[in-house]
Parts: structure tokens; sequence; C-alpha cells
């Protein structure tokens, strides 16, 4: 009974240091290194940790194939974790760069979306003589009014239909949405069915190229160029709206962009129109709009992510148990003896915690530079709010590198700690007797 407390004890320690340790920022840690590395060379216990330590190691390329489990395990544990963060990161970096807190998207009252929005045409005069609202230099309003409708493309990697983007806009939206360049071919013509895409769709669907025929709306269309604009427009195809209002029988629009006169200018039209009340409309800022779509999503990825690297971590643990109570037995009249010969029972137990977080450390690395090489930058799409693809780039950023190797050093930590404690209680005579 007296075992099984303890043990139950230093579980629930194990658990409480571990939630810290993963939430620990990096002064933390480097706080803890720093406290350790001085402990080691500056005091006795350190000093004869450091050498059973070293005899630890020495032994290891007798036990290379039991210890490349814990490298595998933890590098597998953090390679899936990183990836899947980095595709939320991905996500969220592609929507956080689209648009800005200089254009507001107009949507109808209570819309969450493009694709539940109806603003009528006769209020579109009514937008474009707002204060706030910037205008080019022959005076007039940079106010793009837009439509948007789903369609089905075939994706280019395993031939099923996908949701895609199709927009209509007029002449001014080029100068509304400054960051949208033609890269190949020309822009599409007003009044023909001509289509430009983006980037990101052109990557990710068939029928793409410059040239290429689409039946789209039971009509065809010609793929006249390709843009580009480094965030969520990648993933659009792009067309003249009123070509695309004949085509659905569409007669009203779904979104106004308009380019303000800065954020001042912005809170001012978005005033205006709250004080007309022939606009019952809502207003924000470009901005606003898509990073709230990237938050769903990216939460959800990140409870995931989080929840499947919890799972495989204890999985890694028990074989991180089960590698080092196997090298704690087979090392018993070793540690044995080095407890005989004066080594305490502390400096043991650090001695298996250190060579257990080595290989964990060496996991992390390895897990972390495949998540690396593998992912980073690599383009996939998913469904965003408007329930059409969102093409984006898996986004491995130096902070969640970080976070994959404290998830590899707790997942060491939490499997060398009763080898570690075992090696420590191990009584000397039994132990030199029977091995």
């Amino acid at each position: 009974m007296k075992t099984f407390v303890s043990n139950a004890v230093v579980i629930l320690v194990l658990a409480i240091g571990l939630v810290l340790w993963i939430a620990l920022p990096w002064v933390g840690v480097l706080a803890v290194v720093v406290a350790i590395a001085l402990w080691l060379p500056l005091s006795r216990g350190g000093r004869l940790a450091l050498a059973a330590t070293r005899i630890g190691l020495s032994s290891l390329p007798q036990r290379w194939g039991a210890s490349s489990v814990i490298v595998v395990g933890i590098a597998g544990v953090v390679g899936v974790l990183v990836a899947m963060l980095a595709m939320g990161e991905g996500f969220r970096a592609t929507l956080n760069s689209t648009g800005d807190d200089t254009t507001a998207i107009v949507l109808r009252g209570g819309s969450q979306a493009e694709t539940n929005s109806v603003i009528t045409r006769e209020q579109v005069p009514l937008l474009g003589n707002l204060p706030g609202v910037a205008r080019d230099p022959e005076g007039r309003a940079l106010l793009s009014p837009e439509l948007s409708q789903v369609v089905n493309l075939v994706s280019r990697g395993d031939g099923t239909d996908v949701n895609a983007q199709f927009r209509g806009v007029g002449d001014m939206a080029w100068t509304v949405h400054d960051k949208v360049r033609i890269t190949e071919g020309r822009a599409f013509k007003p009044g023909l069915r001509e289509i430009v895409v983006g980037e990101g769709a052109r990557g990710q669907f068939r029928d793409m190229e410059v040239g290429a025929t689409l039946t789209l709306g039971n009509q065809a269309w010609t793929v006249v160029g390709t843009f580009a604009s480094g965030d969520a427009h990648d993933s659009e195809l792009w067309t003249d709206a009123q070509t695309l209002a004949t085509t659905y029988q569409r007669g009203a629009w779904q979104s106004i962009s308009v380019r303000t006169e800065g954020a001042s200018g912005f809170q001012r039209f978005k005033e205006a129109v709250a004080a007309d009340p022939r606009l019952k409309l809502d207003v924000e800022t470009t901005g606003d709009y898509y990073r709230k779509q990237a938050g769903g999503l990216n939460t959800l990825v990140s409870v995931l992510g989080t929840v499947i690297g919890a799972i495989m971590a204890i999985g890694a643990v028990f074989g991180a148990l089960n590698t080092m109570y196997a090298a704690v037995a087979t090392r018993a009249r070793e540690i044995a003896t080095m407890r005989a010969i004066g080594f305490r029972s502390l400096p043991v137990v650090v001695a298996v915690m250190l060579e257990t977080l080595l290989l964990a450390l060496a996991g992390g690395l390895f897990g972390c530079a495949v998540a690396w090489l593998v992912f980073n930058g690599y383009s996939v799409s998913t469904i965003g709010s408007n329930f059409s693809a969102v093409v984006f780039k898996f986004h491995v950023t130096p902070g969640l590198l970080w976070s994959g190797l404290k998830w590899a050093l707790g997942i060491g930590l939490a499997g060398g700690l009763f080898p570690a404690l075992r090696a420590a209680r191990l009584p000397i005579t039994t132990a030199l007797r029977e091995t």
C-alpha cells in the first residue's frame, strides 16, 4: 500500500509537471537548463550523475535496437503534432494575410458570409456617396460590387469533385484588391465568358491552364489568365460580374468591397452606413472578416492535433518505459556496483533521466526535421466558411518546432522517471546476487 500511494503521488506530481512544462515559455526553459547545467559540474551529486551518465551512454551501442524505440516513437509523435499544427497555422496565416484594416466588406445585416448575403443594386450608389470612401484620381468611389458562386471543379490530386469560389467582379476590383496581379496571360474582358484563375486554384484543380475551356453553369468558359495575390483570393476564379450574373440569373450583389480613407475613413464609413435607415447592412474590415473565417478551423485543428499528439505521446511513454525498464534490468549489476562504491540514489536517478532525455531530444530533433522537410510549404485545400475550397500551405514555424521539442522532452521525462526510481531503489545485495 505504501508503494502504491508513493507511486500515485509521483504520477500526480509528474502530470502537473508535464502540463507546466508544455506551457513554460522559452525563458523558463532556459532557466531550467541553466540551473541543471550549473548543478551538474559544481556539486558533488551532479558530478557523480555525470559520471554515471557517461557509463550508461557508453553501453548504448550494445542496446541501440531497444533505444531506437524511444527515438523513433518520439519522432513520430513530434512529426505528427507539428504537421497538424502547421496545417492550422498555414490556414490561419493565409486568411490573416487576406484584406487589411483600410478595406471594408459590406454584407447584408446578420450575414456571416458572402454566400448568404444579398445587397440590392439600388444600395450601391448610396454606399459610394458616403463619407470615408476613398476615390481614384477621376473622383470615382473605390467600390467593388461582387458576386460569389460556388462551382464544382475536379481535384488535380485524386479526380474528385471539389467546391471552388467563382467570383464576379468589375473593373474597380483590381484597384480595391490591390494585391491581385496578373502573372500569366491577360485579364478577362467584360461581357465575355472568360476566366482568370488564382495560382492556388491552378495548382489544386484540373483544366486551369491558360487556354483551357471549362463548363460552368451549362456554359463554356475560357481561361485567359492567371493571377496571384498571396492570400485567400489565390483559391478563386474571377470573371466579369455582369456575365456571371446573367449566367446564374442573379439580380443582386452578395458583397461590396470598399477602399476607405485609412482607419479613420473606415470608422466614418461604418458610422454612416449604420446611420442610414435605407442601408440595413453590416460593415467590417476585410482583415477582421477573414480572420474570423480562420478562427474556427484553426481552433479545431489545434485541438485535434493536441489530442492526437497526446494519444500518440502516451504510446511513446509506454515504449520509453519498457525500454528503460529493460535497460535498468540489464544494467542491474552495474548500477548496484556504482551504488556500492558511493553513488547515492540521486545521481543514479539523474543519470537514468539524462540518458532518457538525450534519447528523447534526438527523437524530437528527428521529428522536427521530418516535419520541416516534408510539410513546410506543402500545398493543400480545405473548405472555408463560403463552402468552397481555400488553398493554403503548411506553415512550420519556429514556435511549432519549439513546442515539438518540449513535447519530446516531456515524453522522455515521463518515460524515464519510474525506471530511474527503480534503479535508485534496487537493493544492492539482491542485484549483485541475481545478475
